[in-house]
């Protein structure tokens, strides 16, 4: 994958310690996103009368309107249905599920290498380069990716928990679709649907779909929930799905109706046993090592039901039959849990698991299914109904009030303020002032209380729910920017060559001086660079190896410093006894396109002068065997103006990926722009 920090291991502890302090640092924002939301709401509370929000007629959460003797029934209508509740409360808690999964300490490193690169790997070419392209954010800014993804999936599943009904509900399941979206693309690879060996038993079409499916049910209009037609429709897809798992089951060919193939393991007993490999409790890699073992020995039966329990489950689901739709829940729930545990081997164990996989979402969503279609009574059905506009409008007026619960409060004091103006002049002064359009003669400090009023009046008057829902916003926002961010920066973070080579040594020294020649011809002291910082290397110019790579992130590097070229002066000398002309360095510069970098020089001089300099800066030159490149140690001197060194960092590329060349040029432009700063 390109980009990728292979060279580093996926438990790195600088990595991974700064994975955790940035998950403390932002838990501390959390903390303070729901503290101010409920500082917001008690200074609100404070503003907004006590009773602009109680009163007779009208109590937080009830269903009924005084005066209105129709309005109970609509308002009933108005529950939340069981099918969209169980939707909604499930899939937020497997999303904080996944969103705790993604706090594992080697997941910035790990990610891409353990579950990105494995899932394309089989995919076609254009899948490959797609993640591929969508993962550089990632292998770019480990750190900042790994915990927006926390704080995505935990901000959305607490978003889908608190925000009930309505505008918010709705946007939190849009909110579920886009970013499972996101996921099913670029972190499942479209759910391997384009590679080969694809099968229900591994989780085809890829769990995160299910996700996206359960946040597109969730955003429909909550009158869709109130017919079996939804349930129906829901059933009918599934079940059109289960038949044709059935039948890609049933394939010839594709390894799954041998339990073993020419003595080596078949497609299902080569699944089941690599899972059984995975870190996990013993009991449970018992079970799975035994199922995988009585697979080996009877694949054609296992696979025949496989095939068989697909078609009848599907079948049962099309009928739209609720006895025998029953019938196929309760079968579709065994068989996937069966599936769960001894085939997924529950998705979350070993390695970097970052979810239950797709057997859990897919049963809540055909359980869902079954809700809808079972759970609408007669009495509610027909209420849904074409309405007359006599009744619509009484609707409207239920809806409302619901979701603003202070309107049937704040209607009888009006009502009362308007028949008997003196009583309520006194005894409800606020109420009155309220209800009484301003008059030309009020001051301008009661119209700006009155405005103030009316501001805080939707902060005084909503829910628990509705703040959570909105501190949830904020969570999901937290991880939402810092991604964005980082998608738009294309740079990467400079820990990834900490992490390689470990981080820089800050010195204070004089820099020993010399005087050289650089790939013009022309003489260069260190003396003559005074006034400038000087990021300072050694190359061979025939290298093949490391020499290329730190060619680039010193060129990279200069591109960084644009703004301060006139300050800081890219050198590196020559670092081979043998290939030291100028021509060689000439070329070297071409190949490597430092030529075209203004502030670059490539320094040689004699055999005498080149050892003392390689010496004075602990550099080391072997020249290997018949006339080959020099081996030598790959460092790089930050030097201040005054000719003092300041920072040493060690230049080993590691693996030289895109993600690694672009790191040290961050680095090494940081630590010139450091010593610029400093005085």
């Amino acid at each position: 994958m390109p980009g990728m920090t292979s060279g580093i291991g996926t438990s790195n502890q600088l990595v991974a310690e700064a994975f955790r302090s940035a998950l403390r640092h932002q838990l501390f924002i959390v903390a303070g996103i729901f503290l101010l939301l409920w500082l917001a709401r008690l200074i609100a509370v404070s503003w907004w009368p006590a009773q602009g929000r109680s009163g007779t007629g009208q109590r937080t959460g009830d269903t009924s309107i005084a005066g209105d003797p129709e309005v109970p029934g609509r308002l009933l209508l108005m529950t939340e249905p069981p099918g969209r509740r169980l939707l909604r409360i499930s899939f937020g808690i497997i999303w904080i599920f996944d969103g705790i999964l993604q706090a594992q300490p080697a997941m910035p490193l790990g990610l891409p290498s353990q579950v990105i690169e494995p899932s394309a790997t089989s995919s076609p070419a254009w899948v490959r380069h797609l993640v591929n392209w969508g993962g550089t954010s990632w292998t770019f800014h480990p750190v900042q990716m790994s915990a927006a993804a926390v704080w995505i999936q935990v901000g959305i599943g607490l978003w889908l928990i608190f925000a009930r009904n309505g505008r918010w509900s709705r946007l939190g399941a849009l909110a579920c679709v886009g970013w499972g979206l996101v996921v099913w693309v670029f972190g499942e690879a479209f759910g391997g649907i384009f590679a080969p060996g694809l099968t229900w038993l591994f989780g085809a079409p890829g769990g995160v779909l299910f996700y996206c499916a359960a946040g597109a049910l969730i955003a429909l209009p909550a009158s869709a929930w109130r017919t079996p037609r939804l349930g129906r429709l829901i059933l009918a897809g599934m079940g059109v799905f289960f038949i044709g798992m059935a039948v890609l089951q049933a394939w010839p060919g594709r390894g799954f109706w041998q339990g073993t193939l020419h003595g080596q393991p078949g497609t299902l007993t080569g699944m089941i046993q690599g899972m059984s490999q995975t870190p996990q409790p013993h009991y449970l890699a018992q079970v799975v090592s035994d199922f995988g073992n009585f697979v080996a020995a009877h694949g054609f039966a296992v696979n025949l039901f496989s095939v068989i329990a697909l078609a009848v489950i599907g079948a049962a689901f099309l009928s739209g039959q609720p006895r025998i739709v029953r019938i196929g829940v309760g079968a579709g729930i065994v068989v996937c849990l069966a599936d769960w545990v001894l085939i997924e081997d529950l998705g979350f164990f070993g390695g970097l698991g970052t979810d239950p996989n797709s057997m859990i979402p897919m049963a809540l969503l055909f359980i869902a299914g079954y809700l809808a279609m079972t759970g609408v009574p007669a009495a509610q059905e027909a209420a849904v109904q074409p309405e007359s506009q006599r009744e619509r409008g009484q609707r409207r007026t239920a809806e409302e009030a619901l979701a603003q619960p202070a309107l049937a409060a704040q209607a009888q004091p009006a009502l009362a303020a308007q028949a008997q103006p003196a009583v309520a002049a006194q005894a409800q002064p606020a109420v009155a002032a309220q209800a009484q359009p301003a008059a030309p003669g009020t001051s301008p400090l009661s119209r700006l209380a009155s405005l103030l009023q009316s501001a805080v009046r939707p902060v005084a008057t909503a829910s628990a729910r509705s703040i959570a829902a909105v501190g949830a916003l904020g969570i999901t926002l937290l991880g939402v920017v810092p991604s964005a961010a980082a998608s738009a920066n294309p740079n990467a973070d400079p820990i990834i060559a900490q992490a390689l080579n470990g981080s820089s040594d800050s010195v204070n020294y004089p820099a020993d001086g010399f005087t050289l020649t650089d790939q013009h011809g022309t003489p260069v002291s260190l003396a003559s660079l005074h006034g400038k910082v000087v990021l300072l290397t050694f190359l061979d110019p025939v290298c093949t190896n490391d020499c290329p790579l730190i060619g680039h992130e010193f060129e990279a590097a200069g591109r960084l410093l644009a703004a301060d070229s006139s300050q800081v002066q890219l050198v590196a000398i020559v670092l081979s006894p043998t290939y030291r002309t100028v021509p060689a360095m000439q070329a070297f510069d071409r190949q490597e396109g430092l030529s075209q970098l203004p502030d670059w020089l490539y320094l040689t001089g004699t055999l005498t002068q080149l050892r003392e300099v390689w010496r004075d800066y602990a550099v080391t030159a072997q020249t290997l065997p018949a006339g080959a490149m020099t081996l030598h140690n790959d460092i790089a001197y930050v030097i201040d103006r005054n000719g003092h060194i300041r920072q040493v960092l060690n230049m080993d590329p590691g693996p030289g990926t895109a993600a690694s060349e672009s790191s040290f040029s961050v680095q090494l432009a940081e630590a010139a722009r450091q010593v610029l700063r400093t005085r």
